[in-house]
């Protein structure tokens, strides 16, 4: 690397180091933004010489990634962002961390895949879902999608790949119609994962007509647009790969969903010639990603924390927790997004029958959404109070990002 970066790249690490040393963080944002105003092609200068894979969506980003990892780990060292530090300083943070690696699998914001795509080359882009997130301060869907068919268009060397499930998805991993034929569009590799949220996408973003859906086809009902046939499916509990041939998945992560994450990490490594039968051992080492689906007993309650940040996640998260008693924390500060009114796009139903906790800074908004959709609640005002509240056994924690962060900060405090 040029000397500035050199500079840049050591002074990265030693940023980060003294912020994790001070108890200030995991120094994965601070070490990046350090290094960027040195050398503001820093990340691109760490990138130069690996083989790189990228990992965006709305949902399920860090725990693809985490898999994805472990899965290209068969092959050599990979540098990763595993803390979920997903814009270019954490990418940058990573990268100076890790030294010199053959191989980096990195979870990128978005928002931020065009930008990143530009700084590092990468070998394969994963497009995992678009859904709405944030709409207070972000795009919506449709926008989305038209910056990353944009910013495919760019790199058609790049591999894609993408889920099939996704209409949005699918239109931005497809070249558009005037496009250039001159120029190859990017090889698409396809996967399907189960898509049960559907709600943001029922308007075609090519023309602008309705989406049919019959089983796990979908199709424009106006123009060509339509699922493509999948080469990576989960049938199951496993995994069915191009060959046709079937690998049954065994996760420490609980639900439906990661088994479908596990198959995007498995095509995500075959772009890496890692053979499926390799890649899907290692998937079974992943315990926890970043404090998600982490267990921790305390006071004969057996805690599972469980990340949820729109109605999409929401949904997921259901699916994965046990039927017992449940937290729910909301918070609505930044990091989450300042509109909550997001609640009312989440179906609560599946929580009737069970003791419902709640808390957070935003209790009283979630207090309401529940009460319309008629699931009996608690309201207390910790986290403690919660754990005295419920009975001994399991309890389920369902938390947006700083509610999240806060229970986790409360339980490495106390053990």
């Amino acid at each position: 690397m040029p000397l500035r970066a050199k500079v840049a790249s050591s002074v990265s690490r030693t940023a980060a180091a003294l912020s994790r040393a001070a108890g200030r963080g995991d120094g994965s944002v601070i070490g990046g933004w350090i290094g960027l105003k040195i050398d503001p092609d820093l990340l691109a200068h760490l990138s130069a010489g690996r083989a790189i894979a990228l990992i965006s969506g709305t949902n399920g980003k860090t725990t693809t990634t985490r898999l994805a990892a472990a899965a290209v780990g068969v092959l050599g060292r990979v540098a990763t962002n595993s803390f979920g530090a997903n814009m270019p300083t954490g990418h940058t943070s990573a990268l100076a961390k890790a030294g010199s690696t053959p191989y980096a699998v990195l979870e990128v914001d978005e928002h931020y895949l065009a930008q990143v795509l530009e700084a590092t080359e990468p070998h394969v882009v994963a497009l995992l879902n678009l859904s709405r997130d944030q709409l207070d301060r972000a795009k919506e869907v449709a926008m989305m999608a038209q910056l990353w068919r944009a910013a495919l268009v760019k790199h058609p060397d790049v591999r894609v790949v993408a889920n099939a499930d996704d209409p949005m998805v699918v239109w931005a991993a497809s070249p558009p119609p005037n496009h250039d034929h001159r120029i190859k569009p990017p090889h698409v590799t396809w996967f399907s994962a189960g898509q049960r949220w559907h709600d943001d996408s029922w308007v075609c973003p090519e023309c602008g007509s309705t989406i049919q859906r019959s089983g796990e086809q979908w199709w424009c009902s106006g123009c060509p647009l339509r699922r493509p046939e999948p080469q990576w499916t989960v049938e199951d509990d496993g995994v069915v790969d191009p060959t046709g041939a079937w690998h049954k998945v065994k996760l420490q992560l609980p639900g439906k969903v990661n088994i479908g994450n596990a198959a995007t990490a498995l095509a995500v490594a075959a772009e890496f010639g890692v053979r499926p039968v390799d890649a899907v051992l290692q998937l079974g080492t992943v315990a926890s990603v970043a404090g998600r689906y982490a267990q921790v007993e305390r006071d004969g309650r057996n805690i599972r924390l469980l990340l949820a940040k729109n109605p999409a996640s929401w949904l997921e998260a259901f699916d994965m927790a046990d039927e017992a008693p449940t937290l729910l924390s909301i918070n609505a500060r930044d990091p989450d997004g300042l509109d909550t009114s997001w609640l009312f796009d989440v179906d609560f139903s599946p929580l009737r029958g069970r003791q419902v906790l709640i808390t957070g800074d935003r209790a009283y908004d979630l207090a309401v959404r529940l009460d319309v959709n008629q699931v009996p609640f608690q309201h207390v005002r910790t986290f403690d109070e919660a754990v005295r509240t419920a009975p001994p056994g399991r309890l389920e924690v369902i938390a947006n990002y700083t509610a999240f962060q806060d229970i986790r900060a409360e339980l490495d405090r106390v053990n």
